[in-house]
């Protein structure tokens, strides 16, 4: 049996298969395909390219990532609904007949659980056996956040006993959101740019946004719906800067409140964390305040979802190597040419291996760059046509990451950009370093990768164990996906890219 799962619908559209033994075959974004940011349809490429490693003699069976009549009763409830009511109920009709032609696909669609999804997806990849699971984002259904009991029984199935939940409008990502539309960002876009904005400001405003929006934080109950966002005389004439501080501040406030409560509520100190809001990098540095040991599986938002879909599907946990689970570019890792272009030009692209599942480009489809020089920062800032306050992370030799960085608690290594820390020696890095002196820090494993292959010659010849690493994309594009979207990389941004 061939499990395959998908997202799509409202944002982020994307698929995963897994087959009978728990192996992840491929997992991949729709918009790498269609070349349209966040796109919420499914395509027929994506299908295509998933086909490419399975047999199509073997059975499937499809699962959507949530129930589309639950959510249409939420929409009903809350006015929505009569809004749109040519919206499809049918998960095959959201889905879509060119994507299920393209799969050849004719079988019943299985429809799970939004937030089980988000549970599974981060509990079946995850090392434990027994979890704390918490799930919070901006809607699932009716669910807005949720507290999960995670552990396999006798004979090896997934169990998950729903531990508390609340529910909508009372949304710390739909809060966030909001904040993000205030400051004039895209909201379910550019939610990281609030938060990288806020090491730029001061938390002044905390009371004032309690005001606007909290009614009883620690039962997480809002006192206004977010979803319709916040009309711009809010905070008028306050700087942007400080609003994003302010934001940040109490969102991570929220957050904490979630986890003591799961803390509180759970059986196991180990924590499994998923959901949109688990991309706040930035307040994940207070989970170790809380939990022993954490994973956050490198897609924890909606396209992720896809691998719960898939995961809930199969059941059991999933042999979970690394992120790097979409289109292959194949070829032997260049890491010497890598390491001769870096050291003639500072930056440098790369595409080489399968794409990486997940927001953040971790080494297969990345611009990177020596970090030690001043001018870099801008630099990459102007390849990608972004904000130069916005920052970069390093990607880091994983056994001297104590040397450089001082790890948040809980936090021992970082292999998917997921968690911010201080750098020790930020005069000696200014291109990875943010306003208020930390990194969104990636560790590279002992693996025999060509990234650590390329992160080991790059500190030997230089003696630098840190490469400055972001998404070989520009702002408002998809990554990089396959080398005709490196060739054109490449030629419109005079940027090398070497596959």
């Amino acid at each position: 049996m061939i499990h395959v799962g998908v997202s799509c619908g409202f944002h982020d559209a994307g698929m995963a298969v897994v087959n009978d033994q728990g192996d992840i075959l491929f997992a991949g974004h729709s918009e790498r395909y269609t070349k349209k940011k966040h796109d919420k349809n499914l395509c027929a490429e994506i299908a295509k390219d998933a086909r490419h490693y399975f047999s199509d003699h073997e059975k499937k069976q499809l699962y959507y990532y949530e129930r589309p009549w639950i959510k249409a009763i939420r929409e009903i409830i809350s006015g929505q609904r009569f809004r749109g009511l040519g919206s499809p109920l049918s998960s095959k009709k959201i889905i879509g007949k060119e994507f299920l032609d393209a799969l050849s696909y004719k079988g019943r669609v299985k429809n799970m659980p939004h937030h089980k999804c988000h549970a599974a997806a981060g509990f079946q990849t995850s090392p434990f056996k027994e979890a704390t699971v918490v799930v919070i984002d901006a809607i699932g259904e009716i669910d807005c956040a949720t507290i999960w009991h995670a552990y396999y029984d006798k004979k090896g199935n997934a169990q998950y006993k729903r531990l508390w939940s609340s529910t909508y409008p009372n949304s710390i990502g739909l809060y966030y959101s909001a904040m993000t539309h205030r400051v004039g960002l895209r909201p379910l876009d550019e939610e990281y740019i609030l938060m990288g904005m806020a090491a730029y400001g001061k938390p002044k405003y905390v009371e004032e946004i309690e005001r606007k929006f909290g009614g009883n934080n620690e039962k997480l109950e809002f006192k206004l719906n977010a979803h319709a966002g916040v009309e711009k005389s809010f905070l008028d004439g306050a700087d942007e800067f400080d609003i994003a501080a302010s934001s940040q501040s109490y969102v991570e406030q929220l957050i904490t409140n979630v986890m003591q409560r799961a803390l509180w509520m759970g059986k196991s100190g180990n924590l499994v964390y998923s959901g949109g809001v688990a991309l706040n990098c930035s307040a994940n540095r207070l989970l170790g305040q809380y939990f022993n040991d954490i994973w956050i599986m490198p897609n924890p938002g909606d396209c992720g979802n896809a691998l719960g879909a898939a995961a809930l599907g199969y059941g059991k946990k999933l042999n979970w190597k690394n992120a790097f689970l979409g289109t292959d570019i194949t070829g032997i890792y260049p890491v010497q040419r890598m390491i001769e272009a870096l050291k003639e030009d500072k930056i440098a692209g790369i595409a080489s291996g399968r794409a990486e599942f997940g927001p953040r480009a971790l080494g297969t489809r990345s611009l990177l760059a020596d970090p030690r020089g001043p001018e870099i920062k801008d630099k990459v800032n102007e390849i990608k046509r972004r904000q130069k306050f916005r920052p970069f992370a390093p990607m880091i030799l994983e056994e001297l990451v104590d040397d450089y960085f001082d790890m948040p608690l809980g936090w021992k290594t970082s292999p998917y950009m997921q968690v911010t820390a201080p750098c020790k020696f930020p005069e000696q890095f200014p291109a990875i370093i943010h306003k208020d002196g930390s990194s969104r820090v990636q560790t590279v494993p002992k693996d025999g990768s060509g990234i650590r292959r390329l992160l080991e010659a790059w500190y030997e010849e230089t003696g630098c164990p840190i490469l400055l690493n972001t998404s070989l994309n520009i702002r408002g594009e998809p990554m990089v996906n396959d080398r005709s979207d490196a060739d054109r990389f490449e030629k419109l941004y005079n940027t090398r890219v070497i596959s």
